[in-house]
């Protein structure tokens, strides 16, 4: 197994349903801006990645849980006071990680606080508050983590199953 993605993979694989590592087959990820804009790019590069994988038929699902997971990082994460202009350590980076029959899609961001999904009792109707709600109805599963070492942030991410046993 490569070392691509290895720092966020390695925590991953704790919060993940039991997964071979030797199974991985390949991973992709792209540093985002802490800009609204991102999640354009987010969306393109996931289209890529899905395209050179061959799993296009996963589009719509996995672009709409990308788009949930930047959106939220970017609005909940990122400090207002964080650097507009492309920097070395940008605030949110995109992880896609493809096993034989698993897609994970993970956002990084600089902040430890826990994702809180809101109840669909709760206005439903607003457009702030639901994106967990629909991180949860289109992908299988999906949860977080906080970064060990010198990484500062968590990982939130949402699980696929893709391939004959879906």
């Amino acid at each position: 197994m490569g070392t691509n993605g290895s720092t966020v993979l390695e925590p991953l694989r704790q919060g993940l349903p039991p997964i071979d590592p030797g199974a991985v087959s390949t991973s992709a990820s792209c540093a985002l801006p802490a800009r609204y804009e991102a999640v354009r790019g987010a969306r393109k590069f996931t289209s890529a990645t899905l395209d050179r994988w061959e799993l296009t038929e996963r589009f719509d699902d996995v672009a709409l849980v990308v788009s949930e997971l930047v959106t939220n990082a970017l609005r909940h994460a990122v400090p207002a006071d964080a650097p507009q202009e492309e920097g070395q350590n940008p605030p949110v980076r995109l992880h896609l990680m493809r096993w034989a029959s698993r897609l994970v899609c993970a956002v990084r961001d600089p902040s430890r606080e826990s994702p809180e999904a809101r109840g669909g009792e709760e206005d439903f109707s607003a457009e702030s508050g639901r994106g967990l709600f629909l991180v949860d109805s289109f992908s299988d599963s999906w949860g977080w983590h906080p970064l060990a070492g010198t990484l500062q942030g968590k990982v939130v991410w949402a699980l696929f199953r893709i391939g004959p046993e879906q």
